[in-house]
């Protein structure tokens, strides 16, 4: 199977709210996802990634980023979640997408690129050490969710 990486654009909005939400049942905080597509919409200045889509335009996996400010490094990029659906993982999707990102992260100067994993994901956690990525447990998060 064949699959080109592509950047969201707001077309893809309505089938990637399906995959947040499958991405936050995978993640065991269901609860957690309160975006809709007409939030996308009004934030799509906010709003970068990019898709992994079949040869038919179906899309198989998303990863999504940000650009941060890190006062002991300087300007990085956040990668906020990269997802691959169950059953196209295995196949180096993964490695395509977050390839694609480390790229446009050097492309744009940035300093590093900085990302979460849940603690229970080892699969995940293997493969980000593969990338030569250091894992540490310094850091919990804090989140103040504003209704």
């Amino acid at each position: 199977m064949t699959a080109k990486i592509e950047k969201i654009n707001e077309s893809d909005f309505e089938i990637l709210i399906s995959f947040f939400i499958e991405f936050a049942i995978f993640e065991k905080l269901p609860d957690k996802m309160i975006n809709t597509v007409d939030k996308m919409k009004e934030e799509k200045d906010f709003f970068n990634g990019f898709t992994l889509k079949d040869e038919n335009g179906s899309i198989l996996g998303f990863v999504t980023f940000y650009f941060a400010y890190y006062t002991w490094i300087g300007k990085s990029l956040y990668m906020d979640d990269l997802y691959i659906r169950p059953e196209y993982r295995g196949r180096g999707f993964g490695t395509s997408l977050i390839n694609k990102v480390i790229f446009f992260a050097k492309e744009n100067k940035c300093n590093k690129l900085r990302w979460q994993v849940s603690s229970w994901n080892e699969a995940a956690i293997n493969f980000y050490k593969s990338l030569g990525a250091e894992i540490d447990k310094v850091e919990i998060n804090c989140d103040l969710v504003f209704k």
